[in-house]
């Protein structure tokens, strides 16, 4: 399940399960390309109750990512837990995501920019 906060202009998708599999990745990638359709391209994805992220997970964020860029937006990530951030840096993703510990300091750098 997801569930979804808005701070001005930023959405925020929190992901509420232990696992991000498929099932997760399906209900994402639908709320985050309607977000983006409205005009949100300022998101950022909590992934701080998350365990487990697979492969089709990190496709739907990979390619959210992409398409908010063309929106000219962004989207951030916030709250690995060791096994997620393990699976960053195994797939060198960390490289292309901004990350934050905490929602604040995420919500924050949207508002330097």
């Amino acid at each position: 399940m997801i569930v979804e906060e808005f701070f001005d202009d930023i959405v925020v998708e929190i992901i509420n399960a232990d696992r991000a599999t498929i099932k997760q990745a399906d209900e994402l990638k639908k709320t985050i390309y309607d977000k983006i359709e409205k005009g949100y391209n300022k998101i950022v994805v909590d992934l701080s109750k998350v365990d487990f992220i697979d492969s089709t997970f990190l496709g739907v964020i990979v390619n959210a990512l992409k398409k908010v860029a063309a929106h000219e937006g962004d989207l951030k990530l916030v709250g690995f837990k060791p096994a997620v951030r393990a699976m960053f840096e195994l797939t060198r993703l960390f490289r292309v995501f901004e990350s934050y510990s905490d929602l604040k300091e995420a919500i924050k750098s949207f508002q330097k920019n």
